[in-house]
């Protein structure tokens, strides 16, 4: 006989690893064998998968079940574990069932060779589901695995499972008669426990007799009262023999003594089988009339089914046509108000109405929404072709209307002079009246677009095109009167030509920037307004805000720009860009008036640019409407003009101050440095929001004067410095209020500040080295002969000896008295702007004392026993003067 699965230790070690790979505390394997697994098809569990079992029994995998036991606490679990082979041949954990759970043990009745078993849980999740099969090689590799299970059943949880199939009893005599016991311990953490280990060549567990010991005797006792008598195998097969024809005998003759009550029997069996044949004859009669009577039935059943079946469909298609009927006719008060009604403000309610019928009318009889067979009707296919004719009449009739409407509309308020600016008295213009008659006919365009979007081009060109005629007629007769009545008079702007002190401006008389301020603030809101009231009145599909049809004309920039503010489109850029064009047809050629403004005022006052830019840049900032995305072009062009024009000026003063470098010769103050501060003063007052125009402007005048300077400084080069320090101190002096409050020209002072000190710096170092020249130049020949010697060697060179130095000192500080006062009248003899010869003079002492005191360190390196004047000696002669 082959070796048992379950004497393995190869097969035992492997299970242990493949449970140890999934589970974190390591169990005991206390007998694993390999099966063969399969599905039940029939028994207790043949249920809804008795089919689907039946289908894949025979399917068998090669399985390994291995009993283990793992302890917790003082507790010990035990476990039947399911290993399968994976793809290298290696087991793994496939099904893991508690033996706590274990409730039946079944052997299959349909495998002869009883090998086959199935394991009941009660903690299934699916009891319909029949449980795997597990088929061992032999029956006794299924009896050592039962056996192993069901005694720790007994020991573990103080029970057995039912078993079915097979006697328990039985179970015990093999497990006593087969293998040999020995006891083996198996070790809880706090106790041990005995179980029985069977061993035909190896061992298996038993923890205990599946009978106890008082039934045992039982049984022994019961039958030691049969005499069996079995002591010799001869004799016992005599005394079978000689019993079996005994009972034989008898048998034959108890059959002989009741022959007659046979015969009886067999008499009554007779008589009772004419009576069932006669009882099934007339059962078949039975049979036949209640089968034609069923089928009489079952006709009478199908006809009255149909007759009802017809009724109900005959109630459900009279309803069904009497709703059809509804959409199908036309209400006579709507018929009148489509085909021939008059489109007066009075009878506008029933035209709406008439409107929404017919649109809803017609998208109820669209395919979409109708049944389809109902779609194929012939009256619902005349019917629908009835309604889109009627649609094309009333859509005809109604545009035509408005588009006379509108320009009839806009005539009547053209020859009202009230509407208008007259002379002397400005009129800013209202549109509330004409909005609030627009709006009687707003739901009427909205049901044209519904019904035909098309009709709505040429209404839209014929509102736009009637309201372009009465706003460029208001902005022409308000800007004419603006100009006409404004009493902003020619303005003298300082300019950089003409000698020194010509061309002083006059104070601020009414600035014309006032009369576009006016022009602004009355139209710009206006418009945008009006762009607001064109996208909703007109139906594009744009965002508007809530208040974009008021009534009230903004009055700021910043009112104007909440009434316009919008989400962004989401999918409307198509009809943004319609609403655009349309925009500009109705707004065209105003800007011709506002642009007439901008000129005017710019030749009375260049300067009144900057306080327009001021305001056309607030209402850009407060335009936020795309809608109103006309109007922003229109800003967006005014400030345009606007920055030009100011450019334009700013061009020509910058070149009125490079002519004065094409003079011959200059001498003081240029004449633009005065005009320029004249000039910005005049411009700060005029700055009413940012300062970025003006600032510009300051950035290219004060660059071309600078550089203008330098050019004119260089005509004279024995001058040079003279020109740029008493101009740079010139600029400083007249802007030196303005750059406390103005950051550019701030800039600019401390760029004319260091430039004046670096002409000082110059002019002052040459005047000094002209009056003691051999003073300086022999500190020069001592500094570069102490890059190749020791300061103790230069007094033996060439010219440097101590009597060369004695010569050189007699002759630069002899009539020292006459030469600080030359060297004072030559700084007085060049300089035109007397204020400056103090601070000069005072510079030229400081630098002439730091030049000594370096001439007297280097003396006393080389000449350290010479008496020369000391710096302090220097200074009290210098104040004396």
């Amino acid at each position: 006989m082959a070796r048992s699965s379950a004497d393995d230790m190869e097969l035992k070690r492997a299970c242990e690893a493949g449970i140890l790979s999934k589970e974190k505390a390591p169990e005991k394997v206390v007998m694993c064998m390999r099966v063969a697994k399969g599905h039940s098809s029939g028994g207790t569990w043949a249920g809804k998968a008795g089919k689907l079992a039946s289908r894949h029994s025979n399917m068998a995998k090669p399985r390994v079940l291995a009993v283990t036991t793992k302890q917790k606490g003082q507790k010990t679990k035990a476990f039947l574990r399911v290993l399968k082979y994976s793809n290298g041949g290696i087991l793994e954990l496939a099904k893991v069932y508690k033996i706590k759970h274990l409730n039946k043990v079944e052997v299959a009745s349909n495998d002869p060779s009883g090998c086959t078993f199935i394991l009941g849980f009660d903690n299934l999740r699916s009891q319909s589901v029949s449980p795997p099969q597990w088929t061992m090689r032999n029956k006794d590799d299924r009896n050592r695995l039962l056996m192993c299970a069901l005694n720790l059943c007994k020991e573990v949880l103080g029970g057995i499972p039912k078993v079915v199939g097979m006697d328990i009893v039985e179970m015990a005599i093999w497990a006593k008669e087969n293998t040999t016991t020995k006891v083996a311990q198996v070790a809880t953490k706090d106790s041990l426990f005995e179980s029985l280990v069977l061993e035909p060549d190896s061992q298996v567990a038993l923890e205990n007799d599946l009978v106890s010991q008082a039934e045992e005797e039982d049984i022994e006792a019961l039958l030691g009262t049969y005499v069996m008598a079995i002591g010799e195998a001869e004799a016992f097969s005599e005394r079978m023999k000689r019993e079996l024809v005994a009972l034989e005998s008898a048998n034959v003759y108890a059959l002989m003594e009741t022959e007659s009550v046979v015969e009886e029997v067999l008499q009554g069996l007779e008589v009772a089988t004419i009576c069932v044949e006669d009882m099934d004859e007339w059962l078949g009669i039975f049979n036949i009339k209640l089968r034609h009577m069923r089928e009489d039935i079952q006709s009478i059943e199908w006809r009255n089914n149909r007759l009802e079946m017809q009724s109900v469909s005959n109630v459900a298609l009279g309803e069904e046509l009497d709703k059809l009927l509804v959409f199908l006719q036309i209400p006579p008060e709507y018929e009148v108000s489509l085909t021939g009604g008059s489109f007066d403000e009075g009878n506008m309610v029933k035209n709406i109405e008439a409107c929404e019928w017919l649109t809803s009318a017609i998208k109820n009889l669209e395919a979409s929404n109708l049944d389809p067979c109902y779609a194929k009707l012939r009256a619902v296919r005349e019917k629908r072709a009835e309604f889109v004719l009627l649609k094309c009449t009333f859509v005809r009739r109604a545009s035509e209307f408005l588009r006379n409407y509108f320009p009839s509309l806009i005539d009547s308020m053209l020859n009202d002079k009230g509407n208008f600016t007259q002379k002397g008295q400005l009129q800013r213009p209202d549109h509330a009246d004409m909005r609030s008659k627009c709006r009687t006919y707003a739901r009427l365009l909205q049901f044209i677009k519904s019904l035909d979007k098309s009709c709505l081009t040429p209404l839209r060109k014929a509102y736009c095109h009637s309201l372009n005629l009465l706003i460029r007629r208001e902005a022409r007769e308000y800007s004419n009167e603006l100009r006409n009545s404004s009493k902003a008079s020619k303005s003298s702007t300082p300019s950089f030509e003409g000698p020194a002190g010509a061309n002083q401006p006059a104070g601020i008389v009414d600035s014309p920037a006032e009369a576009y301020s006016k022009m602004i603030t009355a139209f710009i809101p206006l418009l945008v307004d009006e762009s607001l009231f064109l996208a909703h009145f007109m139906c594009f599909e744009v965002p508007t805000s809530d208040g974009s049809d008021s009534d009230e004309d903004s009055t700021s920039p910043k009112t104007s720009g909440a009434s316009g503010s919008s989400a962004k489109p989401s999918n409307s850029s198509a009809d943004l860009g319609v609403l655009n064009g349309c925009l500009q047809e109705m707004l065209d050629g105003i800007q011709e008036d506002f642009y007439a403004i901008v000129d005017w005022a710019f030749k009375l006052d260049p300067l009144s640019c900057i306080p327009m830019h001021g305001i056309t840049d607030r209402y850009i900032a407060g335009q936020k409407a795309e809608v109103a995305g006309y109007v922003s072009v229109l800003l967006d062009d005014l400030e345009t003009r606007i920055t030009i024009l100011f450019s334009r000026f700013i061009d020509d003063a910058c070149f009125q101050i490079e002519k004065y470098e094409r003079n011959v010769k200059q001498v003081g103050v240029v004449p633009y440095i005065p005009r320029f501060s004249q000039l910005a003063a005049r411009m700060e007052q005029y700055i009413t929001g940012s300062r970025d125009l003006v600032d510009q402007a300051y950035t290219k005048i004060v660059t071309i004067m600078f550089v203008t300077l330098e050019k004119i400084a260089q005509v004279e080069p024995k001058y040079a410095d003279i020109v740029l320090l008493e101009n740079y101190a010139a600029f400083q002096h007249s802007l030196y209020d303005l750059a406390n409050v103005v950051p550019t020209l701030a800039k600019y002072y401390h760029q004319a500040s260091e430039a004046y000190e670096q002409a000082c710096s110059r002019h002052i170092n040459l005047v000094i080295y002209i009056h003691f020249e051999k003073l300086f130049q022999f500190a020069r020949k001592i500094e570069e002969l102490m890059y190749n010697m020791s300061p103790e060697e230069i007094a033996f060179q060439v010219g440097m000896s101590k009597v060369d130095f004695r010569k050189m000192l007699k002759s630069s500080l002899t009539g020292l008295d006459k030469t600080i006062t030359a060297m004072y009248r030559k700084l007085q003899k060049n300089i035109t702007a007397e204020e400056l010869l103090p601070s000069l003079w005072e510079k030229c002492k400081k630098e002439f004392l730091d030049k000594y005191s370096t001439f007297l360190k280097l003396i006393a390196k080389i000449y350290p026993n010479e008496t020369v004047t000391s710096v302090n000696e220097m200074r009290d002669i210098l104040a004396n003067l």
